[in-house]
């Protein structure tokens, strides 16, 4: 009998089983697969590896601007995904999973086939049980499918890796992070993509400058976004693929090579035997309270599983509020609060906290949006498309969001994220001395325009009867 029983050898996973061994508990990790989970093998990292192709295409287009001579780029897609595997084996090389669990003594089962639980402190795995006092679930997920006539000729983001060739027009479905980055990649590639959605509005999660900027200049990169619609009616293979559609209570038809669902992302629960250990379910995830306790009292879940924050951020951080409350007892909250997150799409996208929307709900808030044309650094890397948008609680005068389009947001919105863990005040981040030219600086001058606003910062009455004044990026408080 071990201390902890970890299902799963993802970031959560991974996470939950150093931590438990940093506690003292003795503990053993189960993944059916490769360790590293969706995001090092299949999501994020292969991902970004063909975002940086297409960041690479656009880039090419800057070159007579800035006095380079050079022919346009052609992509040889094959290249291109195998370039993306080797990414992955070089960050796999990096981590060392297997041997940074060893050296930690983890034991870990892997590559033999998944886990099925036997009774609550019980599980099966490679013609074994183990008995664990805990039990941590972070078996991840897998991309949804959708029933309909010819699903069947449907793919989701997982089958892009075997593509040898580009396709001449694609239809994407579902406008999420991982449908929009997609779209935005094969765009860059030449590809004609039309993106479609149920939603009255592209990421529909995010803040609603964020969702509008975005379908605008997916627009004018040549995406077809047609959002709004009442669903899909059949994929119809002849020639090529028929993509049937209502909208408006019209059937319409897009002529296409593939069709790519991105419609969420579901845990793969039926392997697992949940109802033999008493873990019941809420809709397809796994019922945790706010401590990642299951409905059995010594198992927990963490990551994808959940269906809370599907991102490796979240996952890691939930591995370790997991573990930690495992093993110690403790009761840690999983509070999700303020999780940085973006797209490495073109332009890029990112936000943290809350949208304006959600914060005006329940109080009084003041918002700035700057325009990255506002920004020297934009306009010396011509890169000027894109603002940052703060949402500022009136009373506290802290950040309560903070939303960015535009060249490195996802870089950006680290900082606006540390501002708000450290709790500073518009003020505060005002006085802050940026570095000149940065992007991030930008964060700077949203806050003296709220400052201004709440007039948390001395300034002369003919100066605030000037109104908009256009604020100069070293402009400093003096007092």
């Amino acid at each position: 009998m071990v201390d902890v029983i970890v299902i799963g050898g993802g970031p959560a996973g991974v996470t939950a089983a150093l931590r438990a061994r940093e506690l003292g508990a003795s503990a053993v990790l189960i993944e059916k697969g490769q360790l590293g989970g969706t995001c090092t093998n299949d999501g994020c990292v292969p991902t970004r590896a063909l975002a940086k192709a297409a960041r690479l295409m656009r880039d090419s287009e800057q070159f007579a601007h800035y006095g380079l001579i050079a022919g346009s780029p052609a992509v040889d897609f094959a290249r291109v995904i195998a370039r993306t595997q080797q990414v992955v084996y070089q960050v796999h090389e990096k981590k060392q999973l297997i041997a940074h669990l060893e050296a930690a003594n983890v034991r870990t089962i892997h590559g033999q086939g998944g886990a099925r639980f036997v009774d609550a402190q019980h599980v099966a795995v490679a013609g074994e049980v183990i008995g664990g006092d805990k039990i941590i679930l972070c078996a991840g997920g897998k991309p949804r499918r959708l029933n309909f006539p010819g699903a069947e000729y449907a793919v989701t983001h997982s089958d892009l890796w075997a593509m040898q060739r580009l396709p001449e027009r694609m239809v994407i479905v579902g406008s999420g992070a991982t449908g929009c980055q997609v779209a935005s990649i094969m765009a860059a590639f030449g590809v004609a993509v039309t993106l479609v959605d149920v939603m009255p509005r592209i990421l529909p999660t995010e803040d609603a400058l964020v969702s509008s900027t975005m379908h605008a200049e997916f627009q004018k990169s040549g995406i077809t976004v047609i959002t709004g619609i009442k669903g899909i009616d059949a994929i119809r293979k002849t020639e090529r693929l028929e993509f049937i559609y209502t909208k408006d209570d019209q059937q319409q038809t897009l002529t296409t090579d593939v069709v790519m669902l991105s419609v969420g992302w579901i845990p793969d629960l039926e392997p697992l035997n949940l109802s033999a250990a008493g873990v019941q379910t809420k809709g397809p995830y796994v019922q945790v309270d706010d401590h990642l306790r299951t409905t059995a009292a010594n198992i927990f879940a963490a990551g994808d599983i959940t269906g809370r924050m599907m991102l490796v951020q979240s996952a890691d951080h939930q591995g370790r509020v997991a573990a930690e409350n495992a093993v110690l007892g403790a009761k840690r909250v999983d509070e999700n609060s303020l999780v940085p997150h973006g797209g490495f799409t073109d332009p890029e996208y990112a936000s943290v906290g809350l949208t304006e929307e959600a914060a005006a709900k329940d109080r009084a808030v003041a918002v700035a949006v700057v325009p990255y044309t506002d920004k020297d650094r934009a306009i010396i890397d011509d890169r000027a498309v894109g603002f940052c948008k703060i949402v500022v609680d009136r009373e506290t005068r802290q950040f309560l969001g903070a939303h960015v389009v535009g060249e490195q947001a996802v870089e950006v919105i680290q900082v606006a994220a540390a501002i708000m863990a450290g709790k500073l005040r518009v003020e505060d981040v005002s006085a802050l001395e940026f570095a000149y030219p940065t992007f991030a600086s930008i964060l700077g001058l949203a806050s003296r325009q709220i400052a201004r606003q709440l007039k948390a910062i001395p300034i002369e009455r003919q100066w605030r009867e000037i109104g908009q004044l256009k604020l100069a990026e070293w402009e400093r408080s003096t007092d």
